[in-house]
């Protein structure tokens, strides 16, 4: 097992398929490009068609005929409970990897792709043991053995910003329920996922169970499509997720869609800001503003507007931008250029619209090399202004003025999206009161999070489906009715 990721140990040639490391169908590769060098550190294969059809292969002949979808959840959480010991083993190892492909701090890799990853995959475990895997049901017409049985073979996709986090929100339930799985990570990404397949082998998990095909739009969308596969698990941008889920409808696919968010945070008159200010700071311009449940629209009263301006774009001015393996940086950079530029659009967008640019807004002077762009701060912004509409997945922040609490909450509806939000006040029962009215999956009061067995998705074209929590489960499932003679009675 790899323990520290090396610029050799990142050269890949190979793909996951069928619990072995096997040759590619074409010489194509994925190179991917460090955002804080720009220089090339590691290549992987860039799976073709024939390789996803290998790979479905495998994952459907392990569901129809090996034993992972039958066999006792006790064996299944005994490899899961294994993988959460080498997930601990491997802590740095993953921490660096995720550092080195994405230009996240190592700080918070450290907590992205290990800790919170483990935590997830313990709270699964935990919460399969306690599920209702079978009932028995009594009417006055029959009585029946209601079964929830896995929905089968299971293409996983996941997106770069907190690839191994995310892959445990799709990969460990689809395990438990006894599905198998098709895992195709970002291109930007690809390398935690040969990392995973190790550990997955090491902790025991069957051939074929897990495959890992790292793949370019055309390919992947050939996984989308695949007649071998049930049900497809997608996080990404809503533009993506729009064209995944028209095809599946096609065939009447199973799909899971968590998307994209524009969430706000909701600032009450009564709220303490020295308090507050560092929640927001965080839910703003974590990862540098590439999560889909950044705090990117702050909504704060028009007469404390001026005073929370100054103040967070201060705050916003004294995070510590640089090397993203030294733990004094606090933001790295963005995941590409192409990234940079998306981004450096809408903050030319914003001032095209009138917004009074309160920090940031420019490449570092500090940062001769790296995709980098300053935590940027607006205010006076107009509800309906683009950089208050479209998710931008950046450091890019609106604050917004409203008159009363009415209008607060009708400007954190006025979303096409309804992921987050959050609300900060000094009577959290007002700010209950406030949460029921928000029309997003997930509402935090004073920052305070709902935690890894609480459901995860969206409202509106945020996405459909849920992850986290039983309901996290329940994606990976097919209800099955057994009617009982009374002589069988349970």
């Amino acid at each position: 097992m790899t323990t520290r990721p090396t610029v050799e140990s990142a050269i890949h040639e190979t793909l996951f398929i069928g619990g072995r490391w096997v040759k590619p169908d074409s010489d194509l590769t994925i190179e991917v490009v460090s955002p804080f060098t720009e220089e090339v550190v590691a290549k992987v294969p860039s799976g073709s068609r024939a390789d996803i059809d290998r790979a479905v292969l495998a994952a459907r002949t392990a569901f129809d005929q090996g034993d992972w979808a039958h066999a006792p959840l006790g064996e299944r959480v005994d490899v899961l409970r294994r993988l959460s010991d080498l997930y601990a083993k491997n802590r740095d190892a993953l921490a660096q990897l995720g550092t080195m492909q994405m230009g996240t701090p190592i700080s918070l890799t450290e907590s992205l792709q290990s800790a919170l990853p483990r935590m997830i995959l313990d709270s699964f475990t935990r919460l399969a043991q306690q599920y209702p895997w079978t009932e028995h049901r009594r009417s006055t017409n029959g009585q029946a053995l209601v079964r929830r049985a896995p929905v089968g073979v299971v293409g996983a996709i996941v997106p770069w910003n907190a690839p191994q986090m995310v892959m445990m929100f799709k990969l460990v339930p689809a395990l438990l329920a006894g599905c198998t799985v098709v895992l195709k990570p970002a291109p930007e990404t690809p390398l935690d996922a040969y990392f995973l397949a190790e550990m997955l082998q090491e902790a025991g998990l069957p051939d074929g169970v897990v495959n890992v095909v790292p793949a370019d739009r055309e390919a992947s969308e050939s996984l989308v499509t695949h007649a071998g596969v049930d049900k497809i698990t997608f996080t990404g941008s809503t533009a993506a997720g729009q064209r995944i889920g028209a095809l599946c409808g096609q065939d009447l696919r199973r799909v899971s869609l968590e998307l994209g968010g524009k969430s706000a945070a909701i600032i009450l008159d009564d709220a303490d800001l020295d308090t507050v200010m560092d929640a927001v700071k965080r839910g703003s311009f974590t990862n540098a503003g590439q999560a889909c449940n950044a705090k990117t629209r702050i909504l704060v009263s028009r007469d404390r507007q001026e005073e929370f301006a100054n103040r967070f774009g201060a705050a916003a001015d004294a995070i510590v931008l640089g090397d993203p393996m030294d733990r004094a940086t606090e933001m790295g950079p963005l995941v590409t250029s192409r990234q940079r530029e998306r981004v450096e659009g809408y903050i030319a967008q914003g001032h095209q619209e009138g917004a009074r640019l309160v920090a940031g807004g420019r490449r570092p002077d500090t940062q001769q090399r790296g995709w980098f762009v300053e935590p940027t701060v607006f205010a006076d912004v107009d509800p309906d202004a683009r950089i208050a509409q479209d998710e931008i997945f950046g450091p890019v922040v609106a604050i917004i003025p409203y008159d009363d609490e009415r209008q607060a909450v009708e400007i954190a509806n006025n979303s096409a999206f309804g992921l987050s939000g959050s609300i900060f006040t000094s009577d959290p029962e007002r700010a209950l009161k406030i949460a029921t009215r928000i029309r997003t999956g997930t509402v935090e009061i004073n920052g305070c999070p709902p935690g890894n067995d609480a459901p995860m998705g969206g409202f509106k074209r945020s996405g459909i489906g849920r992850e986290l929590g039983v309901e996290g489960i329940d994606s990976y499932v097919e209800y099955q009715s057994i009617g009982l003679p009374e002589s069988l009675a349970l």
